[in-house]
């Protein structure tokens, strides 16, 4: 058992003890730790699991393909060289950044199997002090799922932890790139289901000329309005066909590619020399570079394939990638180059153009359908990317609904949906084509991976402590493409790539003001919070009437008493019998487990009956039902009530702090309550109100005499909180008022008076993302000058 830290003897004014006394966690440690690292798969499981994730994962990337090549000449063809430097491209694209830099490197920094920039973001906050919201504390470390390497004081990686911690405008520059990256995947989400439907869609004119370009386009809003109205129903029940369904158009794609290059020219093969890349790029010209866009092209997709890694293995992902993915998508460009050598007037329907007319109505087929896949993968990705940014208090709150009983990680977010929806079939119906919707959609991606490569040099030194050599090689070829791409792009700004420009800009200031307002909320609460000398000073009925039920006082603050309670008994001088603080908050986790999410304390005195209940989530966890999540915490309580009184009697030959997590003796404590002789390796002594004092003792003790009066005690508290609860239970909820103070300056009055305070007027309360029932609400209002 660990040592107590001296520096943590000083409890403050309050003491813990952790609901998890009754049993060891050695075991749970060991299971839940590092989970995405530590689990060992059979040989055919991880090869289900690579099947599996080509539906999830590589949707998005597999569709590529509908429009590279017309994006890129959208001019059209001058000569058949330029189509071998473009396919070099390609290639080499496709390898130094999905397969290189994502698949091999990129994936291993997820967060338990959660990707995305908020999971990097989450890894960066528990391996340094870099939240803006300071609301941890080091008990949140001793989580199983708050896994974080230690290093050195005087390591490289200390340096680049005390250089970000040093001024918070580096934490704030660390939270707007994050920022940035998050509202360009929302863009993903609006972007992929245009242009993959809109391209699906273009095979019916293909087949007949004639047909006015308005039916495609309404062909593909109709395809979108019924994807984005399934969304409620989840995929649970559909998922299981996403997988074949991928799979059928890699085959597909890759098989037609072989045909291809056997039947129009083999000589395109010369473009993995890496020689007609470069002379693509030499002849140059503004109209050549700006073709890199749609070069692009070819890699949009990448990102969503980090931020939809699911819980699947990353060896599955590599498999997946390395033995499917990347030689179908090889032979598919391979082939369309094939076809254009010989066809350079067909490059505005490339793709089915070089379908062989036999098979032409099922690939078309096959291709609506995986179009279809790839959008429902972005936009679940786009959900839950959100739900993180709504944990780490980067979002309005709005509702998320589970889809599936069977998948943690299915959500439906409805608000979101319908604005995805409408931003959607805006972009199909409004630009009717994929030129300007393919430079809309390469804007987006390259911003958001220029974000993933800041990011990713972040872990690699702190996180992974990798030689600095090794970090300036992928930050020179990650920047060498992505820049180069980037610059590409800025020349098709006016041509449809300000769309995810507006779009992101819009939801980076919803996002970052609602996070400015929320952290001077918490500011403002921490410094009004009332003295725990002023709640003891109130004697044990605190100066009020108590009047039978338990009311529990909703706050964000993890310690102190919240002002809301002064201002509630100031201005009505009654209380419940018993009181419960009760903070929810969020850690840089993705889940913390049930049997670890609450954490219990008591204020003052036992006659004062006061206590904190801390109940701690992930950013993959949601709210439960108000009937679950109450009953939870008063077993808690109850729990805690009992531990605490049987602590009171027993000693201990080591050490012991009741903040940390594990216990490994206590439960047979419990099993030996009542014994006289007790083989204990524990005690505490509790030597007032608000500190706990580890002393020594032999290993065999005796129950103390007040050992009877102390369980009489307990059962009297138990029967009092039991009795307490029948009479009824209250919530009492703060509803706050934020405005900015008089001498304050005229952005922040506009951001807090009116943005800020649109957006709490038009998301939703607390009350009703806690399902608290309307007839136990009791809300207190209350104005803050932040």
């Amino acid at each position: 058992m660990d040592s107590v830290d001296p520096e943590n003897m000083d409890r403050g004014s309050m003491w813990d003890l952790d609901q998890k006394l009754d049993q060891p966690m050695d075991e749970e440690a060991g299971r839940i730790r590092n989970m995405q690292g530590e689990k060992k798969f059979s040989a055919l499981l991880v090869l289900r699991f690579a099947f599996q994730s080509l539906g999830v994962v590589y949707g998005d990337l597999g569709t590529s393909p509908l429009y590279v090549f017309y994006n890129t000449f959208t001019r059209g063809i001058d000569d058949p060289e330029e189509v071998v430097g473009a396919l070099s491209l390609i290639i080499y694209s496709l390898t130094l950044v999905p397969l290189l830099k994502y698949v091999f490197i990129v994936c291993r920094a997820n967060d338990n199997g959660q990707g995305g920039t908020f999971a990097l973001y989450s890894i960066l906050c528990r391996h340094a002090k870099v939240s803006t919201i300071p609301n941890q504390h080091r008990t949140d470390e001793a989580l199983t799922t708050y896994s974080r390497n230690t290093f050195s004081e005087n390591s490289f990686a200390a340096t680049t932890k005390r250089w970000l911690e040093k001024h918070a405008f580096r934490k704030n520059a660390l939270l707007i790139l994050v920022l940035v990256g998050t509202c360009m995947t929302i863009g993903d989400g609006i972007l992929t289901p245009a242009i993959s439907v809109l391209s699906a869609s273009g095979g019916i004119k293909v087949e007949n000329p004639k047909m006015s370009t308005d039916v495609v386009v309404i062909v593909a809003v109709v395809i979108l309005v019924g994807l984005f109205s399934m969304q409620h129903y989840g995929t649970d029940k559909v998922g299981w066909l996403f997988a074949p369904i991928v799979m059928l158009w890699f085959l597909l794609i890759g098989g037609i590619g072989i045909f291809n290059i056997w039947k129009y020219n083999a000589g395109v093969l010369r473009a993995f020399s890496p020689v007609y890349a470069y002379g693509y790029l030499k002849k140059g010209g503004k109209d050549r570079w700006a073709s890199l866009g749609g070069i692009m092209l070819s890699i949009t997709g990448t990102e969503a394939l980090f931020a939809d890694l699911g819980h699947f293995p990353v060896l599955a992902i590599q498999i997946a990638f390395t033995a499917v993915v990347f030689p179908c998508l090889l032979l598919a460009y391979c082939g369309q180059a094939a076809y254009l050598y010989t066809h350079t007037d067909h490059v505005v329907d490339a793709f089915y153009r070089s379908i062989p007319d036999t098979i032409y109505w099922p690939v078309f087929i096959v291709a609506t359908l995986a179009a279809i896949v790839a959008s429902q993968a972005t936009i679940s990705a786009t959900f839950s990317i959100i739900k993180q940014a709504l944990a780490l208090g980067c979002f309005p709150r709005v509702k998320v609904v589970h889809t599936s009983k069977k998948f943690h990680g299915q959500i439906y977010i409805p608000d979101i949906n319908w604005i995805l929806m409408i931003l959607c079939i805006a972009v199909t119906a409004g630009f009717k084509n994929q030129t300007q919707i393919g430079n809309a959609y390469g804007t987006a991606v390259v911003i958001v991976m220029l974000a993933t490569t800041f990011l990713m040099i972040l872990i690699m030194l702190l996180v992974w402590r990798c030689h600095w050599i090794l970090v300036l090689i992928f930050t020179a070829l990650s920047l060498l493409v992505e820049l180069t791409y980037f610059s590409a792009v800025l020349f098709k700004i006016d041509q449809g790539g300000w769309v995810p420009l507006v779009i992101a800009g819009a939801f980076l200031l919803v996002m970052y003001v609602w996070h400015y307002g929320t952290v001077k909320r918490y500011e403002f609460e921490m410094h009004s919070k009332v003295s725990m000398a002023w709640i003891l000073g109130l004697g044990p009925s605190l100066g009020l009437v108590r009047v039978p039920g338990i009311g529990l006082v909703y706050t964000e603050l993890a310690r102190g008493v919240p002002s809301i309670f002064s201002h509630f008994i100031t201005n009505l001088p009654a209380i419940h019998s018993a009181v419960v603080f009760v903070c929810v908050k969020y850690l840089p986790v993705y889940t913390v487990p049930e049997d670890e999410r609450f954490l219990v304390k008591r204020i003052g005195p036992k006659s004062f009956h006061i206590f904190r209940c801390v109940a701690r989530y992930g950013y993959k966890d949601l709210h439960k039902k108000d009937d679950d999540f109450e009953k939870k915490l008063f077993d808690n309580l109850f729990l805690f009530v009992r531990l605490e009184s049987l602590m009171e009697g027993y000693s201990d030959s080591e050490e012991y702090s009741l903040y940390g997590q594990q216990a490994i003796q206590s439960r047979d404590l419990l099993n030996k309550e009542g014994n006289g002789i007790v083989n204990s390796d524990m005690e505490l002594t509790i030597t007032s109100v608000d500190t706990i004092v580890p002393v020594r003792s032999p290993q065999t003790m005796t129950v103390r005499s007040s050992g009877q009066g102390s369980g009489q005690t307990e059962i009297d508290e138990l029967e009092f909180l039991s009795s307490c609860r029948d009479a009824g239970v209250v919530h009492i909820m703060g509803n706050t008022v934020v405005r900015a103070r008089r001498d304050s300056k005229l952005y922040k009055k506009i951001a807090v008076d009116y943005i800020y305070a649109f957006l709490r007027k038009i998301c939703r309360e607390h009350s009703v993302i806690f399902h608290v029932p309307h007839e136990t609400l009791l809300n207190v209002g209350q104005v803050f000058y932040v």
